[in-house]
């Protein structure tokens, strides 16, 4: 596997090759990949030759070993230099908790990029549109929140233009400045980006509470994160869909899944409602018990695979998030490869994610 192949194969459409095939095509990505940071990451390799895996051949993406995601938080893994480390990411975390910290190199960053471009034009169309973000504008200047909401909204704030924050720093809706912003865009898509907490503490509640409406129906709302939460409030995502429809008119919604750990395999939900897994990227179900792959339809652990990961051993990751896969290559929506639903937590997962640490921390 080598830089041109990776490269190549994110410059396709992330969403037209069937399972069968697709799973044919990552296998030596996910390979090259194990036995490399086997080798370069030491924690990794001791894992892997405890289970005797170190230069292992493997028949299919479901014998490609996994670690889990938790792992980050209480080890170093890195499989390159120091000094070739240009950025570092964190998981989100409240006061109590130890947070993931992911090193990338130049490659992995570009990597990542590449890829989260690629799916968000499947979405979004080629052109950057006017954007919208539900959140404050000095939210990528706290340091204490940064590496959570911050980042994300840096990464997405790429698929925008005339980018402007819905609220002020007292978390509360700008009316002014959201109508200058929809008198100067009356005719065109708009692309709204917040995470899920975020979007229906801070413009769903209010709305309602005042018995107000904004009328943005070319919008597209991309959200994620902050489902513990909401589920504790009796609020699912069909529930969510609705409100967000009722008070602002938008009826393109799309609530990704995704994780720091693999930052840029972002699952995106489709007009069906399904999550669906990118070229570069895969699940597999899980059975808590014995680890073998379940069926469609039945119910347990996410594991994520992607060819991404190549400054860190994070390409195989098992989560501790529950799902099923509901579908393969038989998506109503048109897109090919695994569709799958997130049902929840394992119990006793700790919080987790952008919006879910400001529930925390909103609720102390």
């Amino acid at each position: 596997m080598n830089h041109l192949d990776i490269e190549d194969f994110l410059s396709n459409s992330p969403y037209q090759i069937e399972q069968q095939e697709k799973e044919k095509i990552l296998l030596p990505f996910l390979a090259q990949l194990s036995n490399q940071h086997a080798v370069a990451c030491s924690p990794y390799g001791k894992i892997l030759k405890a289970r005797n895996k170190i230069n292992e051949s493997y028949a299919s993406i479901q014998e490609i070993p996994f670690i889990p995601v938790r792992l980050f938080k209480e080890f170093k893994l890195t499989s390159i230099k120091d000094e070739d480390v240009i950025k570092t990411l964190t998981s989100s975390g409240t006061t109590s908790q130890t947070v993931s910290k992911i090193y990338l190199d130049r490659d992995t960053a570009r990597y990542q990029t590449k890829a989260l471009v690629t799916i968000m034009k499947n979405y979004l169309g080629n052109k950057r549109l006017p954007m919208l973000i539900v959140d404050h504008p000095n939210v990528i200047k706290d340091r204490a929140s940064f590496s959570a909401r911050g980042a994300g909204i840096l990464g997405l704030m790429n698929f925008g233009r005339d980018v402007t924050y819905l609220l002020n720093e007292d978390m509360e809706i700008d009316f002014e400045v959201l109508g200058e912003f929809l008198k100067k865009h009356p005719d065109e898509p708009i692309f709204i980006f917040g995470f899920t907490f975020m979007v229906w503490q801070y413009l769903l509640k209010p709305l309602h509470e005042q018995d107000k409406t904004i009328s943005i129906p070319q919008g597209i709302l991309v959200h994620s994160g902050g489902w513990k939460k909401l589920q504790e409030e009796a609020v699912d995502n069909n529930t969510f869909k609705k409100e967000i429809k009722t008070h602002t008119g938008v009826s393109s919604i799309h609530n990704f899944y995704g994780m720091v750990e693999q930052v840029g395999s972002i699952y995106m939900e489709c007009k069906e409602g399904h999550l669906h897994a990118p070229i570069f990227s895969d699940v597999i179900i899980r059975d808590s018990f014995d680890w073998s792959e379940l069926p469609i339809g039945e119910s347990g652990i996410i594991q994520v695979l992607s060819i991404l990961p190549h400054s860190y051993p994070g390409h195989s990751l098992l989560t501790e998030d529950l799902g099923h896969v509901v579908g393969i290559d038989d998506c109503p929506c048109g897109r090919k490869g695994k569709y799958f639903a997130v049902i929840g937590r394992i119990p006793r997962a700790e919080i987790r994610g952008c919006s879910d640490t400001h529930a925390s921390e909103v609720s102390l």
